[in-house]
């Protein structure tokens, strides 16, 4: 009995201390792979949960965990992902881009929609591997260490996806 209480407190002090470790870096990942901060709250919360329901598969040390829960957390956003395509598809799916107020208003919806609308005409893996890199800064060697691919993989994804990018951002451009 004694162990079995203290494998039930080992469980919310290690989720306690993954939270606090990784929290901030798996929000700022998911703020830039969602549209708003609500669905990005939703989506850390949402990781934070799967490691609660399958505490085992963690691994241990912190680089590993971080790289676990981001995996989860990319996987999640491609769930997600899927799901509006599927809905767009459908003719079910009209949202609306939650655009930070700089210093031209105008300018910046506008070119904060096409890129959305680019960056959501992409596979979901290529978008992740874009964002990581290119928004967050991640490194080729960390990105394919954080998704569980080879590191030519990552660098295929680069190279397709900021060619996709550009002819979605000009096709957009010539529609307008």
């Amino acid at each position: 009995m004694a162990i079995s209480n203290r494998s039930a407190q080992v469980l919310p002090d290690r989720l306690g201390a993954l939270f606090d470790s990784h929290h901030r870096r798996l929000y700022q990942l998911a703020r830039r792979l969602s549209r708003t901060g609500d669905d990005a709250r939703d989506l850390v919360q949402e990781t934070f949960l799967r490691a609660a329901r399958t505490p085992q598969s963690i691994p241990d040390g912190t680089q590993d965990e971080e790289a676990w829960l981001v995996r989860v957390l990319v996987n999640l956003c491609r769930d997600q992902w899927r799901r509006r395509a599927t809905e767009r598809r459908r003719g079910l799916h009209a949202t609306a881009l939650h655009v930070a107020a700089p210093a031209d208003p105008e300018s910046a919806v506008i070119a904060h929609s096409v890129v959305w609308r680019a960056l959501e005409a992409l596979a979901p893996r290529r978008r992740a591997v874009l964002v990581m890199h290119e928004l967050e800064g991640a490194g080729i060697d960390v990105i394919a260490r954080t998704l569980g691919i080879s590191a030519v993989t990552v660098r295929w994804h680069l190279s397709r996806g900021r060619r996709q990018l550009e002819q979605a951002i000009r096709h957009q451009g010539t529609r307008s």
